[in-house]
């Protein structure tokens, strides 16, 4: 690791993966405020499969009980601005500057500038306005200037292990994202798809759930006219060449991971994490696109969520002080 201390590079990880989460969150709302206005949909078909990807079913069961999901503006503002919700974009992306600002010496000064800028204007008069009369703009600009974030990230800052955290903290994050959204939203939007003979109506809930993984664009350059949810699947999961689906995530983290920890560095701690993640790498590889189909997407899925979540933990106990909860 060069000499950069386990805590810097646990919050070097850390603030990967937070930008990752409050950006698919962000864009996740976006996404299906949008939706809700401009289809027919049962509001519970829409917002459930939100409280469900964020990982919050049980927490928002237990508080408003599931029945509530039906309630738009209930699910936007727990997943918004509640102080309660761990995983709200104001929690968030508060944990984003904390981590943040406990490396300023590590970011460059564009990077922190524009963090600060984000946690403040969530905090001010004019993020609420937004929020109640733009709820679209709202999103977007969270979005945006997280985009921004990454970008400079890659384009101010030295290219050591410091980055090579961060960067790994925001693939991680990305593929088990990715993988959650397409297995939640594939699998309603495929029951909804079956209860309309719309061709219009179907075509939406595809766009849409491309849209939710920022996919839309790259997808039709790939299936120009071919909108249909196997493929949509395939493409989220297997892509080689778009930054956002699964496959290519879990390559880049673990060329990244490679830098860090190289495989012949017997002497490193950080071997478990590496074999686990290669192994993950090469499944995904191998994995053969006919077999995630039906039944097998989910399990697919499954996998890679889990494996994700268990080798972000390995990381924890292997190379930072503390352990992959934050």
């Amino acid at each position: 690791m060069n000499g950069l201390i386990s805590r810097i590079a646990e919050h070097c990880f850390w603030l990967g993966r937070y930008i990752e989460r409050a950006e698919s969150s962000a864009r996740m709302l976006m996404v299906t405020s949008q939706l809700a206005l401009d289809t027919a949909l049962e509001p519970a078909e829409l917002w459930l499969p939100v409280v469900i990807v964020s990982g919050e079913q049980g927490p928002f069961e237990e508080r408003f009980g599931l029945d509530q999901a039906a309630d738009g503006e209930l699910v936007q503002h727990y997943l918004t601005w509640d102080a309660d919700t761990l995983v709200s974009l104001k929690q968030t992306l508060g944990a984003v500057r904390w981590n943040a600002r406990a490396i300023r010496d590590v970011i460059s000064l564009e990077v922190w500038e524009t963090l600060n800028e984000l946690h403040v204007w969530m905090g001010s008069a004019a993020a609420r306005t937004t929020y109640e009369k733009r709820r679209y703009d709202f999103y977007r600009h969270i979005k945006r200037q997280l985009e921004l974030v990454v970008g400079q990230l890659r384009g101010t800052m030295l290219h050591d292990d410091a980055l090579e955290f961060i960067l790994l903290g925001v693939l991680l994050e990305q593929a088990g994202q990715t993988a959650r959204t397409l297995d939640v939203h594939h699998h309603a939007m495929s029951l909804l798809e079956a209860q309309t003979e719309d061709p219009l109506v179907r075509a939406m809930l595809w766009v849409a759930l491309l849209r939710a993984c920022s996919a839309l664009e790259p997808f039709n350059k790939r299936r120009r006219g071919a909108l249909q949810g196997d493929l949509v699947a395939r493409f989220l999961l297997l892509e080689r060449d778009f930054p956002r689906s699964v496959r290519y995530a879990v390559r880049l983290a673990h060329r990244r991971l490679v830098r860090i920890r190289p495989p012949a560095a017997d002497a490193l701690p950080g071997g478990q994490a590496l074999a686990q993640l290669h192994a993950l790498n090469t499944w995904l590889e191998d994995l053969d696109p006919a077999s995630v189909a039906g039944a097998g997407l989910h399990a697919a899925l499954t996998h890679v969520v889990e494996e994700t979540a268990s080798i972000c933990t390995l990381l924890g106990r292997e190379l930072f002080a503390a352990g992959a909860e934050q």
